[in-house]
């Protein structure tokens, strides 16, 4: 499987900026051919880089404010049909098998404590399930974000924000400004016998 590169994060990060922007508006804003920004997101959903849009969702704009972590002990003569019983229960939005004491990780949400405790029954109704332990999340401060590895993923130019064509002037290599300098500073020769506005100029690389 093809892994992201720094051309891939710049994108993802300027689609996160602008959910809405469409290919053209992306391929203007860094700089890319249009052709490019739409193959290099084809390729990222086709890869599974890219995840559904359901992840989006925010559980509480469908009445589900109460987020819980739920540490599961199971049965390992049961295996995979207990863990198929879990996923059947729509409140367990995320399923992690887990090193320590318990065999799984459950992110679970509900509407209020009342709610979470059918919850909590449903799962302990699992064939294979032994014990439960909740954990309940009183305040998210940071939810789920893979932006500051984009950014680190695209190189220190990554925080300048979108490449405008003013930017991409700024940006050009550092051989080009040498040549700029060197052309403004040099002085006139004639070295060719074609008069005195020809000059020669030496490049850096």
């Amino acid at each position: 499987m093809r892994n992201v590169d720094a051309v891939d994060a710049r994108i993802l990060l300027a689609l996160d900026a602008d959910p809405q922007a469409t290919t053209v508006a992306l391929a203007d804003r860094l700089g890319l051919a249009r052709n490019t920004v739409q193959s290099r997101l084809r390729r990222l959903e086709e890869s599974g880089h890219l995840k559904e849009p359901s992840r989006r969702v925010d559980p509480a704009a469908l009445g589900y404010p109460l987020l819980a972590l739920i540490t599961l002990s199971i049965s390992q003569r049961v295996g995979e049909p207990t863990r198929e019983g879990i996923l059947r229960i729509p409140e367990v939005v995320e399923l992690l098998v887990t090193t320590g004491d318990a065999d799984l990780l459950a992110r679970v949400v509900a509407r209020d404590t009342t709610d979470l405790h059918r919850i909590t029954n449903h799962l302990l109704e699992v064939p294979g399930v032994v014990r439960s332990n909740t954990t309940i999340v009183l305040m998210e401060l940071q939810p789920l974000s893979v932006r500051p590895l984009l950014q680190r993923h695209t190189g220190p130019d990554a925080r300048r924000g979108p490449v405008t064509p003013e930017g991409a002037a700024r940006a050009a290599p550092s051989g080009a400004r040498n040549v700029t300098t060197r052309q403004a500073n040099a002085q006139p020769a004639d070295t060719t016998g074609s008069g005195p506005g020809t000059h020669s100029v030496s490049l850096d690389t």
